[in-house]
C-alpha cells in the first residue's frame, strides 16, 4: 500500500446529524408557510339564501281593484310565519289601508276566455315567473254568457302556458263567489253552473308534479251581504275570501323559508282558515283593460281621470274610471257627463239637476301622492257610444 495517497476517510458523525437537522428544520418552515397560506385563505362562503316563493294572483276586478283579500291574505301567511314570499304581477298595487305586497295580475273586466284568445297570459308569466298561480276568473265570461265548456278550455289553455313556463308550478284554481248583478238575473244560476265543472276539470288536469287544486270560494259567501253591488266583495266578503285562500296557499308554502311543498296531490279544498284579519277597504273597479273599450277622460292641475268600458250589453254598461293625482291630493270629485248611472262603487254619487254625475272619492281611497292612481266603477243604464264626458278636480 503507498503511503503517498490518503484514504478517503468517513464524514465525522456530527457533521451528518447537523444536515440531518438542517434538513428538518427547511421541512418545517415549509409546512409552516403551507399551514398559514391554507388559514390565510377566505372562508367558504355560507349558503345563499333560499329564493321567495313566487305567487301570482291572477283574476279579474275581483283579484285587482283593488282586491282586498289579497292584503288580508298577505298578512294572514306573514303572521303565520310564511315571511319568505312575494306576491308577484305586473299591476301594482291600490290603496287597502294595510301594508301588503300588492303586485298582481287582476285585470279589471277581464274574461278568461280572452287571456287564452289574446294570449296574454304568457308574458305576464315572463315577466314575474311565479311558482304559485292563484286564480279567480270567469266571473266577466259568466256575465258574457260564455258557456262553461269555453270559459274552462280557456283555463285548460291557460294552466298549459304556465307548466310551459314553469314545468313545477302551482295552481290554485277558485270556485267563483257568486254574482247576482241588478242587470242579469240569470247570472246567479250561471254561476252556479259554471262552479259545478271546475272540480272534475281540475282533476282531470292535475298532476303530481303541478297540482290543480280547487279553492271552494262559493260555499258561505253571501252576493246580499258580502258584496256592494252583487258582484264586488265588500269588507266581509274580502275577509271570506283572504279565509278561504289561506289553507291550501299555506300547503304548499313552508313557514319562514323558500320553496314550496312538495307531493302536492290533486283535488279540492273547502276548509275555511281559523281567524280574519280587519281593517281594508270595500269594493273593486274594473279599470283599464285588453279588450275594453277607452273612452278618454280629461282632468284640470290636480287630477286625472280616464274611463274604460269592460262590459256591455244590450240598453247598458259596465265601465272603470282610473283617477291619477297630478299633485298629492286629500280628495278628489269626477263629473260624468253623458251617462244615466245606477251604481257606483269604491266612490260616492250624486246626480246634479243638469243629468251630470258627480263621484266623490271614498274615505279610503282620496288622499293620492302626485303620479298615484285609484278606480271606481260604475254601471251605466245608456249606451256606451257616444263615450261620456269625464273630469276631474280637487274639491
Amino acid at each position: 500500500m503507498s503511503r503517498g495517497t490518503p484514504l478517503a476517510r468517513p464524514a465525522p458523525r456530527a457533521a451528518r446529524l447537523l444536515v440531518a437537522l438542517l434538513l428538518l428544520a427547511v421541512g418545517a418552515v415549509v409546512a409552516l408557510g403551507g399551514a398559514r397560506a391554507a388559514s390565510a385563505a377566505p372562508p367558504a362562503a355560507a349558503p345563499a339564501a333560499a329564493a321567495p316563493v313566487r305567487i301570482m294572483p291572477l283574476g279579474d276586478s275581483i283579484t285587482g281593484s283593488p282586491g282586498c283579500w289579497r292584503a288580508l291574505l298577505w298578512n294572514q301567511l306573514q303572521n303565520a310565519g310564511y315571511t319568505n314570499i312575494d306576491f308577484v304581477g305586473t299591476l301594482p298595487a291600490q290603496g287597502c289601508a294595510v301594508p301588503y305586497d300588492g303586485d298582481n295580475e287582476g285585470h279589471g273586466g277581464i274574461l278568461a276566455t280572452n287571456i287564452a284568445a289574446q294570449n296574454q297570459l304568457p308574458a305576464w308569466l315572463s315577466a314575474t315567473s311565479p311558482d304559485i298561480v292563484l286564480m279567480h276568473l270567469g266571473t266577466n265570461d259568466v256575465w258574457s254568457n260564455i258557456s262553461p265548456t269555453q270559459i274552462l278550455a280557456a283555463f285548460t289553455k291557460m294552466v298549459g302556458q304556465m307548466r310551459a313556463a314553469n314545468p313545477n308550478i302551482k295552481v290554485l284554481v277558485a270556485q267563483i263567489i257568486p254574482m247576482n248583478p241588478p242587470n242579469c238575473a240569470e247570472c246567479a244560476q250561471r254561476v252556479i253552473a259554471f262552479d259545478q265543472q271546475i272540480p272534475a276539470w281540475a282533476q282531470s288536469l292535475s298532476t303530481a308534479q303541478s297540482p290543480v287544486t280547487v279553492v271552494d270560494q262559493w260555499t258561505g259567501f253571501n252576493d246580499a251581504t258580502d258584496t256592494g253591488d252583487g258582484v264586488h266583495p265588500n269588507d266581509a266578503g274580502i275577509v271570506k275570501m283572504a279565509a278561504r285562500w289561506y289553507p291550501p296557499l299555506a300547503a304548499l308554502l313552508t313557514p319562514g323559508s323558500g320553496g314550496t311543498s312538495t307531493g302536492t296531490s290533486a283535488g279540492t279544498s273547502t276548509g275555511t282558515s281559523a281567524g280574519t284579519s280587519t281593517g281594508t277597504s270595500a269594493g273593486t273597479s274594473t279599470g283599464t283593460t285588453t279588450g275594453g273599450t277607452t273612452t278618454g277622460g280629461t282632468g284640470g292641475a290636480a287630477c286625472t281621470a280616464a274611463l274604460a268600458v269592460s262590459n256591455a250589453w244590450q240598453g247598458g254598461y259596465q265601465a272603470g274610471v282610473t283617477v291619477t293625482a297630478v299633485r298629492a291630493l286629500t280628495s278628489w270629485t269626477v263629473t260624468l257627463t253623458g251617462v244615466q248611472v245606477t251604481q257606483v262603487w269604491n266612490g260616492t254619487a250624486v246626480t246634479n239637476p243638469d243629468g251630470s254625475v258627480t263621484v266623490h272619492s271614498a274615505g279610503w281611497n282620496g288622499t293620492l301622492a302626485a303620479g298615484a292612481s285609484t278606480t271606481f266603477g260604475f254601471l251605466a243604464s245608456s249606451a256606451p257610444t257616444p263615450p261620456p264626458t269625464v273630469t276631474c278636480s280637487t274639491p
